[in-house]
């Protein structure tokens, strides 16, 4: 066999043709890297007196950008294990013999992802990109000059470091004969002399990329502040999420960077998206970046709290990565700019972002909040730079590139501030930190991070390591806030009720199951309603293939409950999950009581629709899913009907029947019960280039445009389905040519 094909894990696999010099990573979800050190194909080497890594020379992109709500390609950790682990760009290393790294795929993505690695690398890269953040011409220039240091005094476009490869309809010759050509959507066929492989870059519906470490499950305590350490590792460790926190405060809780695969640390810790209020973000690197797109998988507008400077980044980036303008970002997060080297207040939690010196736009973070001993504080560093580096940055001449001798002062004045808390980036290198540069740093509390092995002894006199879940608590919490949480769901859910009603509900226990524990098994008549109070919480239908992860707020069993009715799926706990135990027949009587029963059962069918769908049964809260529910009409279609959507403002929700979706004469897709079709016109407000031929008699639900909006797990899935159906489009077709 001259062609090898491995899997190396769901959604990626390895094509090794070594006769034709020809390794391809196909697939690139978060953490592909470390599957593959995982798999051992990529592995420690030496040659020539120079120590380096085996692995990958080509890249296969997906053809969908997004599936199953995960973005599918993350190129850069990738291409910078070939570029600098490898050596195929360093100078005299026996890597580097002349060949780039090769990036593979449909035209749409190789552009998307060469924009995407641009922006990783460089961040912004024009002074008129500088000033456009508030900075005036002269900390422009400053800013560039440090920039163009960090690059060598050379910004390189994508296609001058990689070997770009488009597939377009035609079968592709790669290199060395090998040829590949695409059978389908997302799926292609890999030849080499006389051999051939198939390759399926396809996730099935209840499938998801997997992290490449397992978490176990942790419960841990919404504290007065406190710090939760969820990643301590960088890019290339295959044990440990990369550098990220968690910070409580006032029970509310904040991310510190979006690591890679943040769902599985969520989950792991007993949160979901939606209980996260807002995220701190210090910089575009994908070990920080990457896991932005599970923040928009929330049913409510999170917070997203930097710096101007550091957010024009990110957002070129962002958009780069999804091909998606930036203002459209305002659809799935609430921004929030915060002065630099200023105390911002939000909501009594005091942020000082304050400039790290770095190759993209970073902030380095210091918190904190008054008590009746003083303030207490914790500063979050990462990414930063040693000292040695910083200090041969300096420049003799004011027009060279590099930094003046009292900026590098002023950063070393702030590295060593004195706080409880710090944790520290140790990485090391040309662009990250140093153990020994906070010997003198009198904080009480060091916590030392991003990297891929163990402290050294040197390492462990300055600060301690930390593990996954561990909780720093600077003020204990004097306060139950599961049963503030709890009221404020019931308030929300019954505005109307009497408080005295309420608080015979909020009387009920709550409880505490494990992760892996069934709530209400299929087929059951449940003898309790439970409200979630925190933790992940999953519905399963396997027949129907329905996986749908509950958010926090959710009543699990109301519908089955009040009706009367077996269970129609099972719901299991996917993490430590804490409830509100709520007898069915005493929520019945409340109900009752109350005067809400009639107003549940009038919306029960839909909602109960809803909950059961791909679009609406994840992470979709009860007061959202009633929301759309009580907008929705039913209309009936007879078969033979033809719908053009050009001027539609509102979505089509399939019930009964089944739909096929047309552009001119090509057929797209055949929707069944479940599915829905009017996305464009939900996310833009150009002319659909869809109609719609109803194949037999037809129950729809129409939802109009705004009632799905600031509901970005909606918007998300929408925007997913979108670019899917764009793909199957024939390139001869005219996108923007509406229907006759």
């Amino acid at each position: 066999m001259k062609i090898k094909k491995i899997k190396v894990t769901t959604g990626v696999f390895w094509v090794d043709i070594a006769e034709a010099n020809l390794y391809i990573l196909c697939g690139c979800p978060a953490d592909a890297v470390k599957h593959l050190m995982k798999r051992r194909l990529i592995i420690a080497a030496e040659k020539g007196g120079h120590s380096y890594e085996t692995g990958p020379n080509a890249i296969l992109l997906s053809d969908i950008s997004i599936q199953n709500g995960s973005v599918a390609n993350l190129s850069e950790f990738p291409i910078l294990q070939m570029l600098y682990r490898q050596g195929m760009i360093l100078p005299n290393h026996p890597g580097n013999t002349g060949l780039k790294p090769m990036l593979i795929g449909n035209q749409d993505q190789v552009d998307a992802q060469s924009q995407y690695i641009f922006r990783g690398n460089y961040g912004l890269t024009t002074i008129e990109e500088l000033m456009e953040t508030g900075l005036n011409q002269e900390q422009a220039e400053i800013l560039m000059r440090m920039k163009m240091r960090f690059s060598f005094d050379r910004i390189y476009k994508t296609h001058e470091l990689l070997d770009i490869r488009v597939i377009g309809n035609q079968r592709l010759e790669l290199r060395n004969s090998v040829f590949i050509s695409r059978i389908s959507v997302n799926v292609f066929r890999i030849e080499y002399h006389q051999e051939s492989i198939t390759v399926d870059l396809n996730l099935s519906n209840i499938e998801r990329y997997e992290p490449p470490y397992q978490l176990g499950f942790h419960s841990i305590k919404r504290e007065y502040f406190s710090v939760i350490h969820i990643g301590e590792g960088d890019g290339w460790d295959v044990n440990r999420p990369c550098m990220a926190s968690l910070l409580t405060f006032q029970g509310k809780i904040y991310l510190i960077d979006a690591s890679p695969n943040i769902q599985q640390s969520l989950i792991s810790l007993g949160i979901n998206v939606n209980d996260i209020e807002g995220i701190f973000h210090t910089h575009a690197h994908d070990d920080h970046f990457a896991g932005l797109t599970t923040l928009v998988r929330s049913d409510r507008l999170i917070k997203y709290y930097s710096t101007r400077l550091v957010r024009a980044s990110v957002m070129k980036k962002l958009s780069a990565l999804m091909s998606l303008a930036e203002d459209k970002f305002s659809r799935y997060f609430n921004f929030i700019d915060l002065e630099v080297d200023q105390w911002n207040n939000i909501g009594g939690l005091e942020v000082k972002p304050i400039f790290s010196p770095h190759p993209v736009e970073t902030n380095i973070f210091i918190f904190r909040t008054y008590w009746h001993t003083g303030y207490k504080s914790y500063a979050h560093y990462g990414d930063i730079v040693s000292l040695d580096v910083l200090k041969n940055m300096i420049r003799s001449k004011p027009t060279q590139s590099g930094i003046t001798k009292d900026f590098y002062e002023q950063v070393k004045r702030q590295y060593l501030i004195s706080v409880d808390l710090k944790k520290i980036d140790i990485g090391g290198g040309l662009i990250h930190g140093n153990a020994e540069d906070f010997v003198s740093d009198q904080t009480e509390k060091i916590t030392l991070s991003h990297i891929s092995r163990s402290l050294t002894i040197a390492e462990q006199e300055i600060g301690s390591d930390a593990t996954f879940g561990l909780q720093d608590v600077l003020i204990h919490a004097q306060q139950d806030y599961a049963l503030r949480t709890a009221f404020n769901y019931l308030k929300e859910y019954f505005p109307t009720v009497p408080l005295h009603e309420l608080n015979m509900l909020l009387n009920c226990p709550v409880v505490l199951f494990n992760g892996g524990s069934i709530l209400i098994k299929k087929g059951t008549m449940n003898e309790y309603i439970y409200l979630i109070l925190m933790g992940v919480v999953e519905y399963i239908e396997s027949k129907k293939t329905i996986r749908n992860m509950l958010s926090t707020g959710s009543i699990i069993g109301e519908l089955s409950g009040i009706s009367g009715t077996r269970t129609l799926g099972t719901y299991r706990t996917a993490s430590y999950v804490q409830a509100l135990q709520m007898p069915t027949h005493f929520y019945l009587q409340f109900a009752k009581r109350n005067g809400v029963y009639k107003n549940i059962k009038r919306i029960h069918n839909n909602r109960n629709f809803l909950s059961n769908t791909w679009l609406f049964g994840e992470m979709a809260s009860y007061p959202v899913q009633n929301r759309i529910a009580d907008r929705m009409n039913s209309v009936q279609y007879k078969a033979g009907h033809t719908l053009c959507l050009k001027d539609k403002k509102e979505l089509y929700l399939l019930e009964q029947g089944l739909i096929d979706i047309y552009v001119k004469d090509k057929k797209i897709e055949t929707v069944e019960s479940g599915g829905f079709f009017g996305e464009e016109n939900i996310l833009y407000e150009h002319l659909s280039p869809y109609h719609v031929q109803v194949m037999v008699n037809s129950k729809l639900f129409i939802i109009p445009r705004e009632a799905l909006e600031d509901t970005p797990i909606v918007q998300w899935k929408l925007f997913e389905t979108y670019t899917r159906r764009l793909q199957t489009l024939d390139s001869a077709v005219d996108k923007n040519n509406a229907c006759n």
